[in-house]
């Protein structure tokens, strides 16, 4: 497994695109595989050569204006990807009820215009040519290396849904407040083990997250409902959640999921956990009621290329989780609604 130290070691905040993946000594080579109904690295190496520079781009831009984005497509991949179909992005329509609109997702997702932007320029340099789900799977990658985080050869070739269901969205996304059971469950479901769900979990090393999100824990400030709780950690939390915004709404008010270095993607996360400092209860149940996910969390907290090895491996199995392929789906023109 090749794995890119991320921009400090290969410059992707410095450099273009081209420059940054032509450091053969730190980032890997293109493949030319260019067999049909397959993921593949590189799927549009002949059809729109620009497309992952296209993408960087986008996504750079973006992250630059707002840093909080690199958290928040990196989720909107996840989201898509219990099956990796673009669908997340479709808005509702006469026939269907969006996945938008699901708990897991509505007030949460965001970053919708960055994929919008994305997908207009690359309509306009090669038409019904780049799936809205491959550029949700290539803006993942970039969020995580524009952040410090390691970097791999995206498996592109997939196709876009026809549909999507709020229903599905809703029974098998995990929610913050899911204990390890369940998480385990879901992740299994699709075909993910639990080391793939605690270092996928890693991905909270960089975002935000509302009151809404984590107020279940605030419960134990008084009587803690985990044990290991930093129960000043708590209440600095409940400080929080209990001032209004402008709106008056405490509930909108955003933590850091990672407080020490919330903007950079390293095994920061894993040890917060350790330390009580998790902010989600799905977070600090990773460390208190299953010694199996303790062990890799400890694992991670003590050697952060560990993490970032297994986290490609398991993108790589993230973003391979029932894909349209070959003449499955379509390609869109926006990503808001099918053709």
């Amino acid at each position: 497994m090749v794995i890119w130290a991320g921009p400090f070691d290969c410059g992707a905040q410095q450099l273009g695109f081209q420059q940054w993946r032509s450091e053969a000594h730190a980032c890997p080579t293109e493949s030319n595989n260019n067999q049909q109904g397959t993921l593949r690295p590189n799927a549009y190496q002949n059809s729109c050569p620009d497309a992952e520079p296209i993408v960087f781009s986008g996504v750079a831009k973006a992250v630059a204006d707002d840093p909080r984005m690199a958290a928040s497509l990196l989720r909107l991949h996840f989201h898509d990807c219990f099956g990796c179909d673009g669908s997340v992005l479709l808005d509702d329509s006469p026939t269907f009820v969006g996945e938008k609109s699901a708990a897991p997702n509505l007030n949460s997702l965001r970053g919708f215009e960055v994929i919008d932007a994305i997908k207009s320029d690359l309509e306009s340099l090669c038409p019904e040519t780049v799936s809205c789900a491959d550029i949700l799977a290539i803006a993942a990658r970039d969020s995580v290396v524009l952040s410090g985080g390691p970097g791999w050869d995206v498996q592109t070739g997939r196709r876009d849904s026809l549909s999507a269901s709020k229903t599905v969205a809703n029974n098998n996304i995990p929610g913050p407040n899911s204990d390890v059971a369940t998480l385990v469950s879901k992740f299994q479901n699709v075909g993910l083990d639990l080391n793939d769900m605690v270092t996928l979990s890693g991905a909270h090393t960089i975002g935000k997250a509302r009151c809404s999100t984590f107020s279940s824990r605030l419960n134990g400030v008084s009587n803690p409902v985990l044990p290991g709780q930093d129960m000043g950690f708590l209440q600095s939390l409940q400080q929080l959640c209990l001032q209004s915004d402008q709106g008056g709404n405490s509930t909108q008010n955003l933590a850091e999921l990672d407080l020490v270095t919330p903007a950079t993607f390293d095994n920061q996360y894993y040890i917060n956990l350790i330390s009580g400092e998790g902010l989600l209860t799905s977070d600090q149940a990773l460390v208190t009621t299953n010694s199996d996910a303790r062990d890799i969390v400890e694992s991670y907290a003590a050697d952060t290329m560990l993490f970032f090895d297994n986290f490609v491996s398991s993108m790589v199995r993230l973003g391979g989780l029932s894909p349209l392929l070959g003449n499955s789906g379509e390609i869109r023109r926006s990503c808001r609604r099918a053709n």
